[in-house]
């Protein structure tokens, strides 16, 4: 099935379609540049865990201070008893619970010393939401960024923040190449739904040829392979939705290819 957007599809951005997404671009880039560095260099699949508080859903957005109505005389038995008859009937409550979260991410090694050259990461909403997977991405990061390690970043999600750059990315997406040697500058790739996915040069060491990562057809490669098409629907907005403006140029187009 032909990939239907000329750059990022957002309906991949959907919360149960993601982490399969990511899975798969993990895996394409690692055959994409294995190839391209061998054999100075070999590309290794790396993971980070960790654990995440999680709510119920009606428990989000809850204060943290409750407001209570002060009562009049008139009503002070009726409620008193009513207490009483609260007190002696306990309900089930939902605590928050704990759950284990893997990262994947990628990183270039030297073949003889199996020196970090390059950490390739593709970021996850727990790594732009408040809590403790952004803490632990932002820690990763700032000693990537004091080491001498290159850093390629993408971000492909809309909702939740951006990692910290000045300015601010403007863009839907983007994508990050800090080169070691040129700390603390790095070059800001941004891409908007009605624009292809620019392909970037991934650095190795200064002065060496960079392998090419052509991002946005390696994106409508694995889409026809795994037959995300089957899984997502085109009939509804994305999540998270777009503007107006966006939304219906993504309705026009979607209808054009007959998705709609």
């Amino acid at each position: 099935m032909p990939f239907p957007f000329p750059g990022m599809d957002p309906y991949l951005e959907h919360p149960s379609i993601w982490p399969d997404v990511h899975f798969e671009l993990i895996r394409g880039i690692r055959a994409a540049l294995a190839p391209q560095v061998a054999p100075d260099y070999y590309v290794a699949v790396e993971e980070r865990t960790y654990l995440v508080a999680s709510l119920p859903e009606t428990y989000l957005g809850r204060p943290d201070v409750a407001v209570v109505r002060e009562a009049d005389d008139s009503s002070a038995s009726t409620e008193s008893a009513t207490s009483a008859a609260l007190a002696k009937r306990p309900i089930v409550v939902e605590l928050p619970s704990e759950d284990e979260v893997r990262e994947r991410y990628l990183e270039i090694r030297d073949a003889e010393s199996h020196k970090v050259i390059t950490v390739i990461e593709i970021l996850s909403p727990t790594n732009k939401l408040p809590g403790e997977g952004r803490e632990q991405y932002e820690r990763k990061r700032r000693q990537v960024l004091r080491s001498l390690s290159n850093l390629v970043e993408f971000d492909l999600l809309r909702a939740g923040e951006p990692m910290l750059m000045s300015p601010r990315p403007d863009s839907h997406y983007h994508g990050l190449v800090s080169r070691e040697w040129e700390r603390f500058k790095a070059q800001l790739y941004r891409f908007n739904l009605a624009d292809p996915i620019p392909s970037i040069l991934v650095p190795l060491r200064r002065g060496e040829d960079e392998p090419d990562l052509d991002l946005g057809t390696l994106l409508a490669q694995i889409y026809d392979q795994v037959r995300y098409d089957l899984r997502l629907n085109y009939s509804k907005d994305p999540v998270p939705s777009f503007a107006d403006a966006d939304l219906a140029w993504a309705a026009s187009l979607l209808s054009k290819a007959g998705k709609r």
